[in-house]
């Protein structure tokens, strides 16, 4: 028998939240929920089916011992899809709109930021006012620099057990923000990234520390966070060109206010024109530019112009697979006489 941990997206609007429940059995399979209780169903008929789409071992097995076992990250994690109890996928189901759309050849680089909070404010922040501003905290060594550490590295090592691309961590520019990244392709990188997220929550929960993922936790000041999206097709990566790559920003440009309904709730205080952001009412691209809607890598230029894109608009709490759906349906759904092979 062994733990099973099953993780879902609720049924919330404009923002789902992450739950989960436990099992223990030998066999992975269909499970059944309340919906009733998380926006997905009314009381009576409250079942929704829990449908697996990837599991996840945090532990490494290997190594494990009395420190790791003891953090609450035992067992295995079971990314699960919601469907309606005909079996059908439940309306809230946003991945499978990208089951038929998203193949492997399609690669997505997330940079995640968040603030980790605890007692109502920001992670080493003072009771009353602000620490200093920012500028030392970027990328920052020492602890009047940096706060959180242990939980950064601890979600690193987990995600690196579970099998999920992640790629880097570094403390952000406000105090108690933080950022990783996480690389996948097809519809699992949004699977990976959906859990790397629950995976850090729960990490975070043993210290008395929550995720806030909010776009703007601080007004004023301070940087947002947002979920930048690196991503790439084959073409990209193998026989790019700079009429090409600049064909695709045009194209992403011209579904534009179509993007910022996909990418997070309340995006407007973070996309601001200011802080390394476009203003939500305009769209732009450049190469090494971040301060516009769409980064062109300078490693991409120097490449010959094989590489990727950045989509800088997405906010910290947006929905990966959204975020995914909107970018690949405005390329390979164009009708421009983009090369294709």
């Amino acid at each position: 028998m062994e733990k099973l941990e099953y993780v879902w997206l609720d049924g919330y609007k404009p923002t789902p939240s992450l739950r989960s429940k436990v099992k223990i059995d030998d066999v992975v399979g269909l499970w059944s929920f309340d919906g009733s209780s998380t926006q997905q169903a009314t009381g009576d008929k409250s079942d929704c089916i829990l449908n697996p789409v990837g599991e996840y071992h945090t532990i490494d097995r290997i190594r494990a011992d009395a420190t790791r076992t003891g953090d609450g990250l035992g067992g295995t994690y079971v990314m699960c899809e919601v469907l309606s109890a005909d079996h059908e996928p439940h309306p809230s189901n946003t991945r499978t709109h990208c089951l038929e759309l998203i193949s492997s050849e399609w690669w997505f680089g997330f940079e995640q930021e968040y603030f980790m909070y605890k007692d109502g404010r920001p992670l080493g922040w003072p009771e009353k006012g602000k620490p200093r501003a920012q500028g030392d905290f970027y990328c920052g060594v020492g602890a009047d620099n940096v706060i959180g550490r242990e939980i950064v590295d601890r979600h690193t090592e987990a995600c690196m057990n579970a099998n999920i691309g992640i790629t880097g961590t570094n403390a952000e520019v406000a105090l108690g923000q933080w950022e990783y990244q996480v690389l996948g392709s097809g519809v699992s990188a949004g699977d990976d990234m959906w859990m790397s997220r629950y995976i850090l929550m729960k990490i975070a929960e043993k210290h008395g520390v929550s995720i806030d993922f909010s776009p703007k936790p601080q007004k004023g000041d301070w940087n947002g966070s947002g979920m930048h999206t690196n991503f790439s097709n084959a073409q990209m990566r193998d026989l790019g060109s700079q009429s090409y790559f600049e064909a695709c920003c045009k194209l992403l440009g011209s579904k534009h206010k179509e993007a910022i309904k996909e990418y997070g709730a309340d995006n407007d205080q973070r996309l601001t024109g200011k802080h390394e952001t476009q203003s939500i009412k305009k769209f732009s691209y450049g190469v090494s530019d971040r301060g516009a809607s769409i980064r062109i890598p300078i490693i991409t230029v120097d490449n010959n112009w094989n590489g990727y894109l950045e989509d800088r608009r997405p906010s910290a709490n947006a929905d990966p697979y959204r975020v995914m759906k909107h970018i690949v349906e405005t390329i390979d759904g164009s009708n421009t006489g983009l090369v294709r092979y």
